[in-house]
């Protein structure tokens, strides 16, 4: 999410003060047996344990971290900030990624968290860690997917930075957008009632996944095989070339509607699913059969004999759209074709439950995607 790569510097910083923090003299003291772990923490409580510290000084800062994106100014308008790294062996594989699909999907990745605050993305910076053994025709095609991205979301690539790297890749994007202040749209203002609704379709992306690592250990195992990737291009380009949901914030401006909250859906439908509940200080109910799957979605997850709304839920990697909106607004998103209305928001004693397909309730899990697992 937008401050993985903060959180990950100051991790960097901390061992080296630690280091420089030791006693030049031993002293009987008792060490606690108790050590945070990373992973446990997960991307999120890393952020809040160290930025936990951290208060906002300046007037113009409007939000700050805990959020889709960063809000920042004076004035009507106000400017919103947010940044994500995608690092390789951990977001994405070469042996099978190609770098204009990667340079592409890396500003996609971005400009959603601009849109998920209900504001417009406007320029972006691009920062790169590369080994100088990379080829330089490789790096073009990258910066064409950039390019391309920046075609399509009509955006300005203003500036950052190069490194080299000891590692593999790294790239960082800083998204810069705009929105009038009353229609900022946060997560964490749901009110108990209200309808939860998601743009598009869930598990592609993650199915596409599947079928890459699939692919790849079959070319490990016989290098001369050829890929078995015919009809499933849907779930392909779910993975490597996803779209940010612009089409979305047209739809909403065009039938008057500023969502109670919103969110982009990238680490899972349930995981965000949580964020909104939580931070709202709410509960939720939704409903399984009202989980938008693609056919062909569903029917490699059955090939993979995986649950299709396990992946669905857990996936990750959809770039779609959770809102919240008032019940009153109901009759313009239950025919809309961009939308499915999936539950509602409850009390916070109720939990956060599904509905499944018995009709029996059972509480929602979030397995989403972790960034701080060491297996990811």
């Amino acid at each position: 999410m937008a401050f993985f790569f903060y959180a990950l510097n100051f991790l960097v910083v901390g061992k080296s003060l630690c280091r420089l923090n030791v006693p030049l003299q031993k002293k009987p003291t008792v060490m606690s047996e108790e050590k945070l772990s990373i992973e446990e923490l997960g991307e999120f409580g890393l952020i809040s344990h160290l930025t936990e510290k951290f208060k906002d000084k300046r007037e113009e800062t409007i939000r700050s971290i805990g959020d889709d994106a960063a809000v920042i100014g004076k004035g009507k308008i106000k400017t919103v900030v947010s940044t994500d790294m995608l690092v390789e062996g951990v977001h994405f594989d070469l042996s099978y990624v190609p770098l204009k699909h990667l340079g592409y999907k890396a500003v996609v990745v971005n400009v959603s968290d601009i849109y998920a605050m209900n504001a417009e993305p406007k320029q972006i910076t691009v920062s790169i860690a590369v080994s100088s053994k990379f080829p330089l025709e490789a790096l073009e095609e990258l910066y064409e997917g950039i390019h391309r991205a920046c075609e399509v979301y009509n955006v300005d690539l203003i500036g950052g930075d190069t490194s080299t790297s000891l590692s593999g890749l790294t790239i960082s994007i800083t998204a810069i957008g705009e929105a009038e202040e009353p229609k900022i749209v946060y997560r964490n203002t749901a009110q108990d009632g209200d309808l939860l609704i998601c743009s598009g379709d869930y598990g592609g992306a993650y199915m596409g996944l599947q079928l890459l690592e699939r692919e790849k250990q079959v070319f490990k195992a016989a290098p001369t095989a050829q890929p078995k990737l015919d009809g499933n291009d849907y779930v392909l380009e779910r993975q490597l070339k996803p779209e940010a949901r612009k089409d979305i914030i047209k739809q909403l401006a065009e039938i008057e509607v500023i969502p109670t909250s919103m969110i982009d859906v990238s680490d899972g439908l349930a995981s965000e699913i949580f964020h909104i509940a939580t931070q709202s200080d709410l509960g939720c109910q939704i409903y399984e059969d009202k989980i938008p799957i693609d056919e062909a979605t569903y029917n490699l997850a059955r090939d993979f004999n995986l649950d299709p709304t396990v992946c669905a839920l857990n996936g990750g990697e959809d770039y779609e759209l959770l809102l919240t909106v008032s019940q009153t607004d109901f009759d313009k998103f239950k025919n809309n074709p961009f939308f499915s209305i999936i539950g509602h928001m409850t009390d916070k004693p109720s939990g956060v439950n599904m509905v499944i397909k018995d009709r029996s309730v059972v509480p929602l899990k979030a397995q989403g995607w972790n960034h701080m697992n060491k297996e990811a």
